[in-house]
């Protein structure tokens, strides 16, 4: 995907009503975190494919465990700055961190499969079956769809856990 925030939609809609059972900043970190490695190859002028190995389900899943895990390390200290904007609700499991992760490296390979020819998300085969340039245009419409139907949701769980801590006389 050209514009890398627009993995974040999907992942908002999936993972904000999830949020109690799915550590939602993991998701949201892992499903842009994948294009760490188009980002290097081009700031870098790497010889190495825009769309490598971090670009394949192979990869996708040690790196989603990894991202899940090292946010789970920094839940002591994060944990609060999450749970300020409604991101997070409750202290979750660790295996929902690890979850949030792969969730989201496979949403990214799974979205960007269908644009990219150079993606070879079943690796060490070397087609990629997935890829339908047609889908481009409905693939960006879904992000930027989900990307506002996220937000508004969102706003409306912010809203309500405020209306809900004014009423037991909690302070945010």
């Amino acid at each position: 995907m050209p514009f890398t925030p627009l993995h974040l939609g999907p992942s908002l809609v999936f993972g904000l009503p999830l949020r109690k059972k799915l550590h939602l900043p993991t998701l949201l970190v892992a499903s842009v975190a994948v294009d760490i490695e188009p980002f290097l190859v081009l700031v870098l002028g790497l010889n190495y494919p825009l769309h490598g190995y971090l670009h394949t389900f192979l990869l996708a899943l040690p790196f989603g465990v990894l991202i899940g895990y090292t946010m789970f390390l920094l839940e002591k200290y994060l944990g609060e700055l999450w749970r300020t904007p409604h991101l997070e609700e409750d202290l979750l499991a660790r295996a929902s961190f690890i979850g949030g992760g792969v969730l989201g490296t496979f949403s990214h390979v799974l979205l960007d499969s269908p644009l990219y020819s150079d993606i070879r998300p079943f690796f060490p085969l070397e087609a990629n079956p997935l890829y339908a340039p047609w889908l481009s245009g409905p693939i960006y419409e879904l992000c930027v769809a989900s990307f506002i139907v996220g937000v508004v949701l969102y706003l409306v769980i912010a809203i309500r856990s405020k209306q809900y801590s004014g009423l037991r006389g909690d302070s945010l």
